[in-house]
């Protein structure tokens, strides 16, 4: 036998065997979309592993694989160290410096370890680690595709359905639509084509989770953007949206552009562009509707098709009392309240409906009310209470402290009898606050918060009565706590009132007193309070 033929031969497996070793890492980079540096640093992973079964698993090795010519390098790895605690992963600086005159502790000398052929063992356990990297490598890669992609709309085929939940495959991952992400009553099987719009994308345990919806708002929105160049082009602006998927949906559109009809645009040539969207939803029927920037003329707008006769804003509180004429109430609310319900959530006001009849019973009794007050109060027969009530005066306040004249021009009424009723008034105030200091007093509210700004008797009773006596008490609450704040849940707006939410207290005014409480009781100091007021607000931050 030729020992040089005998060398040939070898040197050509060895130079195989890298090849080899190169093609797998190109086809399973090609086949699961990752980078081939990643599989060849997983199969270095792997044979690190298969290394330490053979040479003990404290052993500290090294595996480098050669990208271009697919080489593997073994090394041991020692560490200098001055105490040698574990001769098997260290060494000590003497030993290191016959080696290494430059060995400083800390460093690491390697050792060259022959080739090495694996086992079955081996190879199996090597082959885990490159598909447990391999799989990190390509949720990785899906992960990072499709993070950047939430707020688009996607198309996939069904994969499976579990208990109701649609598993969608994208070609290059997989989604989930959640069953209530679904629009009521349809129905997917496997192989059916599914466009929906991407809400959340999550690294979980098992991976990324890409989760889909055919019910959210946004869905019908990027749906019109797709059929309306307009609104593609930004010529056309979709406001907001409401939706009751399958049912109904309400689309506010306002066009920047004053040749082009908004409305008209998005309903297309004989409803075109609208029924292509329609026919996606299941055949929800969608009202587009123009947006405005005065909200009673959008929330008028928005309970199309009904009627309305009057509306009353309570900006404040961000609700609207809207009249209708008591033939439209039925198709103001909608079946089941939707009409109101979907136009609440598309304003973002909370809506109050009322018939004309009713509107004209409540203005009935608050003028009753009203009368009896000033009968009680004034110390005035039926017809003098019923005529100050007329002419609007809705309290004694006001008329206690407005001007002589605007009493004395009533018909029937001259300045003495102007005099006398305001002279009633302020007297009735005054018996009222003497009634409100002794309740203040009863229950130990201290005399200092009556220095606050905007403090009355009656908020010092307000406040008593929670438990509030001293500046200290006053400096702790949260303005929230005195004004009440809203929460958004569910398209609803839920108010929760404060303790001062009967009064006409503002939330600026609030926070001066609850300042300077604060400020009062030693907590903050002027100097504090001018770097907060020299601060910008959000708003001005937006503004520069």
């Amino acid at each position: 036998m030729n020992p040089k033929g005998n060398f040939k031969e070898k040197n050509m497996a060895v130079s195989a065997n890298r090849l080899e070793l190169l093609q797998i890492a190109d086809a399973v980079a090609r086949e699961k979309s990752i980078d081939r540096e990643i599989v060849i640093a997983a199969m270095a992973d792997a044979i690190q592993k298969a290394a330490r079964s053979r040479y003990g698993q404290e052993t500290n090795i090294r595996a480098d694989i050669n990208a271009k010519t697919g080489e593997i390098k073994l090394q041991r790895l020692l560490e200098v160290v001055d105490d040698v605690e574990d001769p098997v992963t260290q060494i000590s600086m003497e030993a290191a410096r016959d080696r290494n005159p430059d060995a400083q502790p800390g460093d690491f000398l390697a050792d060259q370890l022959p080739p090495m052929d694996f086992g079955r063992i081996a190879a199996q356990s090597a082959k885990q680690v490159i598909v447990q990297k391999v799989r990190e490598a390509e949720r990785d890669r899906q992960y990072d595709e499709y993070k950047d992609r939430v707020g688009e709309i996607i198309n996939g085929s069904v994969k499976r359905v579990e208990y109701g939940n649609v598993i969608v495959d994208l070609g290059r991952g997989e989604a989930i639509v959640r069953r209530d992400e679904l629009i009521p009553r349809e129905t997917f099987r496997y192989g059916d084509r599914v466009r929906a719009y991407v809400y959340d994308v999550r690294r979980e345990q098992r991976g990324p989770q890409i989760f889909l919806s055919r019910t959210h708002p946004q869905f019908m929105a990027k749906l019109f953007t797709m059929e309306v160049p307009e609104i593609y082009d930004g010529i056309i602006e979709i406001k907001s949206v409401a939706r009751d998927p399958g049912s109904r949906a309400k689309i506010a559109v306002i066009s920047r552009d004053s040749s082009i009809d908004p409305v008209g645009a998005c309903v297309g040539m004989r409803g075109s562009r609208v029924q292509a969207v329609v026919g996606e939803l299941q055949g929800e029927k969608i009202d587009i509707i123009p947006w405005s920037p005065e909200p009673a003329s959008f929330i008028v707008n928005a309970l199309q098709p009904a009627e309305v006769s009057k509306v009353v804003l309570d900006e404040d509180a961000e609700r609207i009392e809207v009249v209708v004429p008591d033939d439209q109430l039925s198709l103001a609310i909608g079946r089941r309240g939707q009409n109101v319900r979907l136009a609440s959530q598309l304003t973002g006001w909370d809506i109050d409906i009322l018939t004309e009849q009713e509107e004209s019973e409540r203005r009935q009794k608050e003028f009753v009310e009203r009368s009896n007050l000033f009968m009680e109060a004034l110390d005035v027969d039926e017809m003098v209470g019923q005529v100050l009530a007329s002419e609007g005066f809705a309290s004694v306040e006001e008329i206690a402290y407005v001007d002589a004249d605007d009493i004395s021009s009533i018909d029937g009424f001259d300045e003495d009898t102007a005099t006398e009723i305001q002279q009633r008034a302020q007297e009735y105030l005054g018996r009222i606050e003497e009634e409100r200091d002794a309740r203040r007093k009863e229950l130990g509210v201290a005399d200092e918060l009556r220095d606050l700004p905007g403090m009355t008797n009656a908020i010092l009773v307000a406040v008593g009565e929670d438990g509030v006596k001293t500046i200290e008490d006053f400096a702790g609450y949260a303005v929230d706590e005195l004004t009440g704040w809203r929460e958004r849940k569910d398209g609803e707006t839920i108010n929760y009132p404060g303790i001062l939410s009967s009064f006409e207290v503002s939330r600026a005014d609030a926070e001066q007193m609850v300042l300077a409480a604060r400020l009062k009781a030693g907590w903050i100091t002027e100097d504090d309070l001018a770097a907060a007021e020299a601060e910008p607000t959000a708003e001005e931050e937006v503004a520069g």
